[in-house]
């Protein structure tokens, strides 16, 4: 089946919106439990938005890979190789812009190391580099390696990173401290382009976490290319007693296949805990049975009960300029960041300042009734309608920003 699925692109499209109502919340201090991460084992449902991006970027891949397949290997490396070079390229760009920030009353420029500090500097990996390594080495396996022997690496790949657990990481190998990536990541990287979120060089895109990353991408090529192949959608409602078999049976079998995934990742998350900021093998399969459950759901309300409405269209806009959407929610809070806008008067007489998206938060957003928790969440939903509208007026005029 060549069709491609409406389902697909409402499933990548809410991803991406859920990737940007959690990064911009009003205040990081005000989160209801669900929108934060979990603070190291564990996942919360923000911890599922990542893997279920990079699980849409592997069933896009499923449609596209037949016809590189049939336009050669040159064909094949020109656009995966500059695909990954362009998103990666954009996603140090975003860790990098605006290029200056404010010091004192002046802007200076943003040094890729900083003069006066060594440890600081341009951090290189991020959400948009992971993406951009992780679907350059799925591509590489799926396009040379038969699907046998596409499961069979992966599932190398998951234990080989295990083990790497088990011989490099000390006495404690689950844990931050322990975590045998970072003297990897502070090798090869250095320690001024790290992130330090954790309050130390930790970065939870790093270049050994990537390795199971790569298997989130090629769990989802997979399922894609069995929805491709083995499901014909033929609009049952309401005429249910003519049953659609193909369709039936691939969602049968969408179901089975997220059953094994969720369960395993449960029983092998009792030895090697599930955790997203060392994206550990246990938590690809959690994380991708969740996927395909939430996929297969979509499957069966969108495609065979043909359902359209104005969930599935907000959903669409985001998933017809996915990659412009979300550089564009990354590059509008910094560049605002520089401009600013009086705020009072301190203690000794001094001018206050703020910026704009701050001004709105505390002074519209944060006096909204009941918990912080509350002004905080509607200032996100506020973000989120605007890089809507922006993708919505794109929509209409039929723009498309792919790369």
């Amino acid at each position: 089946m060549n069709k491609r699925y409406y389902s697909l692109d409402v499933f990548r499209g809410a991803t991406v919106a859920l990737m940007i109502l959690v990064n911009n919340p009003g205040s990081w201090s005000h989160l209801f439990s669900p929108l934060a991460h979990a603070r190291w084992h564990g996942c919360t449902p923000t911890d599922l938005v990542f893997p279920f991006f990079l699980f849409a970027v592997g069933n896009a891949m499923a449609f596209v890979m037949p016809r590189l397949r049939e336009s050669g290997d040159a064909a094949f490396w020109k656009k995966i190789g500059k695909r990954t070079v362009l998103i990666f390229g954009i996603g140090l760009f975003l860790n990098w812009w605006p290029f200056v920030q404010r010091h004192g009353d002046s802007l200076v420029f943003k040094h890729w190391v900083n003069p006066e500090n060594p440890d600081r500097g341009i951090r290189i990996l991020g959400v948009l580099q992971r993406i951009a390594l992780a679907y350059c080495f799925a591509s590489i396996l799926v396009y040379y390696l038969r699907e046998k022997w596409i499961i069979a690496v992966s599932i190398l790949i998951l234990l080989v990173y295990w083990m790497l657990y088990v011989v490099f990481g000390g006495d404690d190998p689950y844990s931050l401290a322990g975590w045998f990536g970072t003297a990897i990541d502070k090798r090869i990287l250095g320690v001024a382009h790290m992130y330090r979120g954790e309050g130390v060089p930790f970065d939870p895109e790093g270049l050994m976490s990537t390795l199971p990353a790569i298997v989130q991408v090629v769990i989802g090529y997979l399922m894609g290319s069995y929805i491709r192949t083995h499901g014909q959608v033929g609009w049952l409602w309401p005429k249910l007693p003519v049953l659609d078999v193909p369709i039936y049976k691939m969602l049968a079998g969408l179901f089975a296949i997220a059953v094994l995934l969720y369960i395993g990742g449960l029983f092998w998350g009792l030895a090697f805990p599930i955790n997203k900021k060392i994206w550990t093998s246990s938590y690809v399969l959690y994380t991708s049975g969740l996927a395909l459950f939430v996929l297969g759901v979509a499957i069966w309300f969108i495609e065979v009960l043909n359902i359209r409405n104005s969930v599935t269209r907000f959903f669409d806009v985001f998933g017809k300029n996915p990659l412009f959407i979300f550089v564009l929610s990354g590059i509008l809070p910094r560049l605002l960041g520089l401009f600013r806008i009086e705020a009072g008067v301190g203690e000794a007489g001094d001018p206050l300042y703020t910026t704009p998206l701050r001004w709105f938060y505390t002074e519209v957003c944060a006096k909204a009734p009941g918990p912080p928790e509350i002004g905080s969440f509607c200032y996100a939903l506020v973000f989120l309608g605007i890089c809507w509208s922006i993708g919505y007026v794109l929509d209409r005029k039929g723009i498309y920003i792919k790369v």
